[in-house]
């Protein structure tokens, strides 16, 4: 059997519908909070978009906001819990906003500076290699439920750029992207779609700041 290649393996990354902390801004790594009513609709709107995708796997991040997506999307399949999909663990900025923290470290970027007591851009980068190791051993079309700033990671990582690269990719709440190979070159991994809403522009402004 084929594995890795563009007629075997779609990847659809969905990040999970919104939070309190994604609307505050607070970095939600490990904590485990659910969604908002708006982020339940959010998930139901686009499981819509995913009706008539016949999906061999589908993968979701143990915490709550992204098994909830999972369970509202409405796939048709049993999802399997990956601890790999995780959102970053970060560490004693738990809870914090980027503008709190720069307060303090003004240069601070999470991609090219990590976490205090959580994880750093290396530890984030080989769980995400670590993953797409596994999923190259599939075929068919697999979702995977994360998360925002991890999902940017599983990003830059598909197409072979470093974590530090992250930084210019963003993610909504409740979007949807697709890693795959381009079809005249199947040894090249792509992203065929990006950060893909049903309201691109109010999830625009939900992004961390």
């Amino acid at each position: 059997m084929k594995t890795g290649t563009p007629d075997s393996l779609r990847l659809y990354l969905i990040r999970h519908g919104e939070t309190e902390w994604s609307l505050s801004g607070q970095h939600t790594g490990r904590t485990d909070i659910s969604l908002t009513p708006n982020g339940e609709d959010e998930a139901r709107e686009l499981g819509k978009r995913l009706r008539g995708i016949a999906f061999d796997y589908v993968l979701t991040s143990p915490l709550k906001r992204a098994r909830q997506t999972c369970q509202l999307v409405g796939l048709d399949k049993i999802p399997e819990i990956e601890p790999d999909l995780a959102e970053w663990d970060y560490g004693d900025y738990e809870g914090q906003r980027s503008v709190d923290i720069r307060q303090e470290r003004p240069d601070w970027n999470i991609y090219r500076d990590g976490c205090p007591h959580g994880e750093t851009p290396a530890q984030v980068s080989d769980r995400a290699d670590r993953l797409f190791a596994r999923l190259r051993a599939r075929s068919g079309n697999v979702a995977l439920f994360s998360h925002g700033q991890f999902g940017c990671v599983l990003g830059v990582r598909w197409i072979g750029l470093a974590v530090a690269d992250a930084q210019h990719f963003m993610l909504g709440t409740a979007s949807l992207s697709i890693f795959s190979f381009d079809p005249r070159r199947p040894a090249v991994p792509v992203i065929a779609l990006w950060n893909a809403t049903s309201q691109a522009t109010s999830n625009t402004v939900k992004q961390r700041v």
